[in-house]
């Protein structure tokens, strides 16, 4: 590394960018990017998170497919670079941690009560002692795989079976709108009261997993413990504490008022807490996740440190990372009918262990059939989180190459089918279509009642459907004397994407699986100018207006649309259309902006089965 330069002086200069770290590593950026978009684009009609296709990116450009051309695999990813790669993709990973402990309320799963810690338990009980079953059978089959101690081979297996990746979780939840209805919840608190023991039991196998190299015995990773804990008992304690009046001051600043000082001090904090876990002998996402937990969920500051964070994390470096787990993964070294056959049987293990474990629970604590299967299989979504497990495992000499490869392979199987299968058992169109059809006469005698007042619901998609959606709502009043009562219902319509801002919007937009009118706050993050344009018309029109927010995929957005219409009993749906024109464009002429087939499509649904 040390006889690596930086950057080079040019071709022109006869020097080679291949040979240079921070033009390979554009490369090599460049390469995963456009690769895992464009199989991210082949697996969106199946629902799949992004995570599959940057794995499967990492996959094809590793030593499994393209890798196998020694020539190309030695010019573009040559040993030497992968610290450099490895070190800008962690750094994403550090942040990213620390945007899933943003994500994760305590307070929430401290409500969710003992039902959600019951089946938290049993999730990871189970699948964690199958997972030990399973480490003796390996160690045995797999030639290698022994070089490791019992202790945090074992450990690793139990972690790499029982985890459950709350990021992946919280947008299966969220595309299916299950997010905040009561399944949702339990799944939610249930995901994160497992993901805080992972993290603790991970914690631990790190910790023994560095006896064999240190040689200093059981002792130092007592203390390595020890240390961990009074990290976390320190942070909760005096770290939380703090940050809640750095929320406080960069409320009280705003947007423009030197906010953006407060948002520099906790991506400080993000990095210290990170040296701090890499110092006790964890690894430094530990510490990241940690402070997430301590920067407070409620005001505006949480949503504005994730709108700063998120974009360069989810989509640069983090796909790095999940690349870089691909490239080290040779689906070439699973050698054998007896290694493959070892895969079939990791895969069975961590799918019945997880599923089985929740489902008994489940089923015990009341829940419907139906339901409690869908709560198991959301449960045993993997992804994300497992191959940071994975990752560190390799890192620490647990895992062999082999055994590294299966234990891939199976999160990217139990990730790949999590979403077919639970939209095959519970399909959110049918709860729609059940909606529709109750008895609703209370809501059809109110509607009734007052048949004066006309109830339009308006979906728009931001604030430049503002002045022409106004201007019909006055025609339609007319000007003559006493003018028509008009109650307008406002629906923003978002769509639900991949970021923790997306998910945190989606929970706090929706209400039992329903879009909710938004009680106006102040610092609410999400009150901006069309908020305050329509409040402005409700007073100076004496119009009562009612905001909604619709966070859900384009694919099911109709469905919000349908519910709210039929729950609100409205005359009159109003939708932008998918063309836009702009007066006075380049040569004075009129300029079109199409919003794409996708909107189109959502209108075209909506035409067809709203009420």
């Amino acid at each position: 590394m040390a006889a690596v330069k930086t950057s080079s002086n040019g071709v022109w200069q006869g020097d080679d960018p291949l040979h240079f770290a921070f033009p390979l590593l554009i490369l090599q950026a460049l390469l995963i990017l456009v690769l895992s978009r464009l199989l991210a684009f082949l697996l969106r009609p199946l629902r799949q998170p992004k995570v599959i296709a940057e794995m499967v990116a990492g996959i094809i450009l590793g030593p499994s497919a393209l890798g196998r051309n020694a020539a190309y695999l030695h010019a573009l990813f040559p040993p030497w670079s992968t610290p450099v790669l490895e070190s800008v993709a962690s750094l994403g990973l550090l942040f990213f941690l620390f945007l899933v402990g943003l994500e994760l309320d305590l307070r929430s799963v401290r409500r969710s009560g003992r039902r959600a810690f019951a089946i938290a338990a049993a999730g990871i009980s189970l699948p964690f002692a199958c997972g030990v079953g399973v480490a003796f059978v390996l160690r045995r089959a797999i030639p290698g795989a022994d070089q490791a101690g019992y202790a945090p081979f074992l450990v690793f297996m139990g972690v790499a079976l029982s985890i459950t990746a709350f990021p992946v979780l919280a947008r299966i939840l969220a595309e299916l709108k299950l997010l905040t209805t009561p399944i949702g919840e339990t799944a939610l608190a249930a995901a994160a009261f497992n993901d805080v023991a992972a993290w603790v039991l991970l914690a631990l196998a790190v910790a023994i997993s560095g006896d064999g190299s240190s040689g200093r015995g059981p002792v130092t990773s007592v203390w390595v413990l020890l240390c961990s804990a009074a990290f976390v008992a320190a942070w909760m304690v005096g770290v939380k504490p703090a940050m809640g009046w750095v929320a406080r001051r960069a409320d009280a600043a705003g947007e423009g008022g030197g906010g953006e000082g407060w948002v520099a001090v906790t991506l400080a904090g993000v990095l210290a807490s990170g040296f701090v876990t890499d110092l006790i002998g964890i690894h430094s996402i530990f510490g990241a996740f940690v402070f997430g937990l301590t920067v407070p969920k409620e005001g505006a500051f949480a949503g504005r440190v994730t709108a700063r964070v998120e974009d360069l994390v989810s989509e640069l470096l983090l796909p790095l990372y999940f690349a870089s787990s691909g490239l080290k993964t040779d689906v070439a070294a699973i050698r054998g009918g007896e290694a493959w056959g070892m895969l079939a049987l990791v895969i069975a293990t961590a799918c019945v262990g997880k599923i089985a474990g929740t489902f008994g629970v489940a089923m015990a604590c009341g829940m419907e059939v139906r339901e409690a299967i869908v709560l198991g299989v959301v449960m045993n979504t993997k992804g994300l989180v497992e191959l940071i497990v994975l990752n560190i495992g390799r890192e620490r000499k647990v895992l062999n190459e082999e055994t590294f490869a299966i234990l891939v392979l199976m999160a990217l199987v139990t990730t790949f089918i999590t979403t077919p299968t639970v939209m095959a058992i519970y399909k959110p169109a049918r709860a729609g279509r059940r909606r529709r059809q109750a008895p609703s006469s209370p809501s059809a005698g109110a509607a009734t009642a007052n048949a004066k007042e006309l109830r339009v619901l308006a979906c728009i998609h931001g604030g430049h459907d503002v002045p022409a959606l106004i201007n019909l709502i006055e025609t339609i009043r007319g000007h003559t004397q006493p003018r028509r009562l008009v109650k307008l219902y406002i629906l923003r319509m978002v769509e639900l994407t991949e970021r923790t801002s997306s998910i945190l919007m989606a929970r706090a937009a929706r209400r039992n699986g329903l879009p909710f009118l938004r009680p106006r706050r102040a610092g609410d993050p999400h009150h901006d100018q069309v908020d305050v344009a329509f409040d402005t018309y409700a007073q100076l029109g004496h119009v009562a207006v009612r905001a909604m927010t619709a966070v859900s995929a384009l694919h099911t957005i109709h469905d919000d649309v349908a519910a709210v219409a039929e729950d609100k009993r409205v005359s009159l749906v109003v939708l932008p259309f998918h063309k836009r024109h702009h007066t006075g464009g380049h040569g004075g002429g009129d300029d079109v902006e199409n919003l794409g087939p996708e909107w189109r499509a959502v209108n075209r649904r909506i035409l067809r089965e709203a009420p």
